[in-house]
């Protein structure tokens, strides 16, 4: 077992509550963006251009800056980023585009996502809008699901002149973007500007609509020409271990929903929580405990620094931030105490022969059980595979593959008239969600092929997935 702990980079009781909560970067002064913007060296085959899903040509955007065309160069990101504002402060670009920048090696890469960041931002506090609806081709597509990848779909397809209706079962859309990205990393206020957007180019989106509940299939594919499913994954699974029902037992997911919905001294935290899991959401779940003001943050992880799927840029967040790790480590129990979480019964692991991820197998240490004390203990192990939507859509000839809706190149399934792209695809490769904008892309651009014969420039973009 390795464990670490590093105290926070922050004094708690010199910030107040909001302040712990901003962004973690201060947006780029126009000064500062321009002097970044400078140090740029234009590559004629751009590294950084070449690593972005999105193909952004980010030397022209950077140069626009450079010359004080703040507005061109926001035009240069949403021509192929409908959703750029959020992928600026949330993709992983120091293993995308800046991990690929030419300066990395001798000094520091170009800050391409907040140089990307004060462009977007700028034509968002300004009001500007780049695009417009198409004429209208006659042709109907429905959505479902108004995440990133849907978002994406529909906006594209709108500019191509569709109509276009999104499905969407929260009060809000913009998916993971709105709700599962921890506040500091994204305000809810980006992601709702971004739906706007899609909104005003004549996308019609309706809230509070489950597939299967409020409408079928069935239904959606007698009136629509296509449709796009982008429906993510679902909910983090259960650990199937005694005491999940004890009073303190929170969901990933719903704790960082909490952040973007909630007030936020209203929201509940331990003193000593344990987070299991060691993936981006669990970080986010731990970073967010320890600045709510919890005393001792502590993540489980039953295999070993090398093998957790959080970034390594992640997992040195967490450590400033105060986190401790507790790796080669599986909970087995949860303990109460009155109705309420008391602790969590672990034991040690080892590491055996790889399993079907490519990564050791852990395996229990006979007699090495061990109680971490807690009164709060937050599920971060991933997330459910859509299953109940698989299923309505088996009916239709759709294919899985290894339990996620199966696409070719163009994200076509293997109805003429369904297609798919986001987290509910994703069976190999990096989940994030650039991918799942380009995901879109890809999906408007076939839809447009096959229905009104308009070529596939969008799609003819590499797929990094």
């Amino acid at each position: 077992m390795a464990e670490h702990y590093k105290p926070t980079k922050y004094k708690a009781w010199e910030l107040t509550l909001e302040e712990r909560f901003q962004e973690v970067y201060p947006p780029f002064s126009q000064r500062d963006a321009v002097l970044e913007a400078n140090r740029c060296l234009y590559c004629h085959d751009a590294p950084c251009m070449v690593a972005c899903p999105t193909g952004i040509d980010i030397p022209t955007f950077i140069r626009k800056i450079a010359t004080g065309n703040v507005k061109g160069s926001a035009k240069t990101i949403l021509e192929s980023n409908l959703m750029g504002a959020t992928c600026a402060r949330v993709c992983p670009v120091q293993v995308l585009c800046e991990g690929d920048c030419v300066l990395h090696a001798d000094e520091k890469p170009i800050a391409i996502g907040r140089l990307q960041r004060y462009a977007t931002d700028y034509a968002n506090e300004k009001g500007i809008r780049f695009f417009k609806a198409g004429q209208p081709n006659g042709k109907k597509v429905a959505v479902v699901g108004g995440g990133p990848a849907g978002l994406s779909c529909g906006g594209e397809l709108a500019k191509l002149g569709f109509a276009v209706t999104i499905y969407e079962k929260k009060v809000w859309a913009g998916g993971l973007s709105t709700y599962g990205i921890v506040v500091f990393r994204e305000p809810v206020e980006v992601s709702l500007a971004e739906v706007k957007m899609i909104e005003e180019l004549g996308v019609t989106i309706r809230n509070g609509i489950e597939i299967g509940k409020d409408l079928t299939f069935e239904e959606l594919l007698a009136e629509n020409d296509a449709i796009f499913v982008s429906i993510g994954l679902g909910n983090v699974p259960e650990m199937e271990i005694p005491g999940e029902d004890l009073d303190g037992v929170h969901d990933g997911l719903d704790f960082v929903e909490e952040t973007k919905t909630e007030a936020l001294n209203t929201i509940k935290f331990g003193k000593r929580v344990c987070v299991v899991g060691a993936g981006n959401t669990a970080i986010d779940c731990a970073t967010i405990a320890r600045r709510l003001g919890a005393e001792r943050v502590t993540m489980i992880y039953r295999r070993s620094e090398a093998e957790m799927p959080a970034y390594h840029f992640e997992y040195e967040f967490a450590l400033k931030e105060g986190v401790s790790f507790m790796f080669l480590t599986q909970p087995v129990e949860i303990l109460g105490k009155d109705g309420k979480v008391h602790g969590v019964k672990c034991v040690r692991m080892d590491l055996g022969q790889p399993d079907a991820s490519g990564r050791r197998r852990p395996v229990h240490v006979p007699d090495s059980e061990f109680v971490v004390p807690c009164d709060m203990l937050i599920k971060a192990i991933g997330q459910v595979k859509p299953e109940g939507v698989i299923s309505m859509l088996t009916p239709f000839g759709i294919e899985t593959e290894k339990g996620y809706i199966k696409v070719d190149e163009h994200n076509r399934t293997a109805h003429s008239k369904i297609f798919a792209g986001g987290d509910c695809i994703r069976s190999h490769g990096e989940a994030s969600t650039v991918m799942a904008v380009q995901d879109g892309k890809i999906a408007a651009a076939s839809m447009a092929e096959q229905l009104v014969g308009v070529a596939r420039p969008l799609a003819e973009a590499v797929s990094k997935r």
